[in-house]
This record gives C-alpha cells, sequence and structure tokens, in this order.
C-alpha cells in the first residue's frame, strides 16, 4: 500500500456542519458557520467551537458571552454555506437566508427555528490558540424540533437528514453501519456480566 507524507494540516474529516448564532444587544442577530466544533465533556456538557478573530461574530461572541449551535440539515445546507461566505457586516443572514428566530430559554441568543436540534451555550473560557480562537462553553439547553420523536419518546435524529463538511465539500449522511457496542454485543438469549462502556471517550 503506497502513501504520501504531508506537512502537517487538519485532516481530521469529516466534522459536523453547524450555523452559529449569536447576537449583540440592540443589534440584529448574526449566523456564522465554523468547520471545527465538537463536543468535549459530558458532564457538565461542553462544547468547543474555534473562530478567527476576524470574523465579524467574533467581537460578539465576546461580548456576550454566548451562542446557539444549530445543526444543518440537507435543506438548510445552502443557508449553511451562505453564511459562511457572506460578512455580517454586509447582510442580514436570516432575512437574506429566509429563516427564523428561535428564542432561547436560557441566554439572549436566538436559535434558528428550520434547524432540528438548537444548542444554547455559555462561553466558560476562551483560550488563543493561533489563527483561531477556541470558545470553551457549557450546555445551557438543547431544543429539539418534536416530528423526530418515536412513539416510545426516542429522539430519532438519524431521521433528520443531518450534512457533514469534509475537505471543502458537504454531505448527507448516510446508511447506517453499526452503531456503538456492537463489536462485542452478545447475541440474542446470551448474557454477560460486563457493563457496557458510555461512548464519551
Amino acid at each position: 500500500m503506497a502513501k504520501e507524507y504531508w506537512r502537517p494540516g487538519n485532516m481530521l474529516y469529516p466534522v459536523p456542519a453547524v450555523m452559529v448564532s449569536c447576537q449583540s444587544p440592540g443589534e440584529k442577530p448574526n449566523i456564522i458557520t465554523v468547520a471545527w466544533a465538537g463536543t468535549v465533556c459530558s458532564s457538565p456538557a461542553m462544547v468547543s467551537i474555534s473562530v478567527r478573530k476576524e470574523r465579524h461574530s467574533y467581537h460578539i461572541l465576546k461580548e456576550t458571552g454566548e451562542f446557539v449551535i444549530n445543526l444543518v440539515t440537507k435543506e438548510l445546507t445552502r443557508a449553511a454555506d451562505y453564511c459562511g461566505v457572506r460578512s455580517g457586516r454586509d447582510v442580514d443572514k436570516f432575512r437574506e437566508m429566509h429563516l427564523t428566530e428561535l428564542p432561547s430559554r436560557e441566554i439572549a441568543a436566538p436559535g434558528i427555528a428550520e434547524s432540528p436540534v438548537n444548542i444554547e451555550c455559555r462561553i466558560k473560557e476562551v483560550i488563543p490558540l493561533g489563527s483561531h480562537d477556541l470558545f470553551l462553553a457549557e450546555v445551557a439547553g438543547v431544543t429539539v424540533e418534536d416530528r423526530y420523536m418515536d412513539e416510545n419518546g426516542k429522539f430519532r435524529l438519524s431521521d433528520a437528514g443531518l450534512v457533514a463538511y469534509s475537505h471543502g465539500e458537504y454531505y448527507e449522511l448516510g446508511e447506517k453501519v453499526g452503531s456503538f457496542g456492537y463489536s462485542v454485543r452478545k447475541k440474542p438469549g446470551r448474557t454477560s456480566g460486563k457493563k457496557r462502556r458510555q461512548p464519551d471517550g
């Protein structure tokens, strides 16, 4: 098997496609896309996003200390792309993309109503890293679209048509190929005394 060696670079793909909404007091809300957003802790629930200092929303995040992560579906992909290449200094992205402000319960910044999941976040720490600053935040609340709840009360997020971002391109998530722990799961009728580990690292 032949391989090439490249200089250091960010090749951890795919990553979640997300839109981050934020708002300065008295100003219209803004939306940015961030390529690097992820879970960093389960208890307390914490996430991180990385933002360049020159982005319009950078100063909004620093000023307010809060934001909403909105997951992106296939139907929202064009809006997400637009929000990543246009600046909130010049356009009202909610209006241009016909998106609806969703009032948050725990913070002032609104979410995006068309997104199936809205994660309200409070910034706990800002870590300068170089080209980007890392915003470490605690999850203050989560809103989900109830049409993805099944009759057993389970949230069927896989039915939402979520999108991932990979090396400059967007992809709709496809066929399920397994579930956590399936490689060691006992066949029906067999039991094990071992407790299954949770998928949080």
